[in-house]
């Protein structure tokens, strides 16, 4: 029995381009974000949160180094109170000139 639609959707031309969308800027850095994108939760899971902003993944092992859940929670979706942090204030304004797919170590928490 034929098929009605094909498999793999309808033949397209592979010399069309197509124009990729503009990047969305980092909730964190405000920095535009690159190939990889991390959906991140500002008011973590665990604590009821259900909205996700775009970030980068390095500026979210970032928070993460740098708050407990309940402080992220606490914060909710105030970048402002998160660059409060000297720590993060620091990262951001060091993050700030380099590469949008730029990835390194994070230190760890400090507990």
């Amino acid at each position: 029995m034929a098929r009605k639609h094909p498999k793999h959707g309808p033949w397209e031309d592979p010399t069309e381009e197509e124009e990729a969308p503009p990047p969305v800027p980092c909730w964190l850095c405000g920095r535009p974000t690159g190939k990889t994108i991390v959906w991140h939760h500002p008011v973590p899971k665990s604590r009821g949160g259900r909205d996700v902003v775009p970030m980068h993944p390095i500026c979210q092992q970032t928070l993460i180094a740098n708050f407990s859940n309940s402080e992220l929670q606490r914060h909710g979706m105030d970048v402002e109170g998160l660059l409060l942090n000297p720590n993060v204030r620091k990262f951001v304004d060091w993050v700030a000139k380099k590469d949008p797919d730029f990835t390194a170590a994070i230190t760890k928490k400090q507990r």
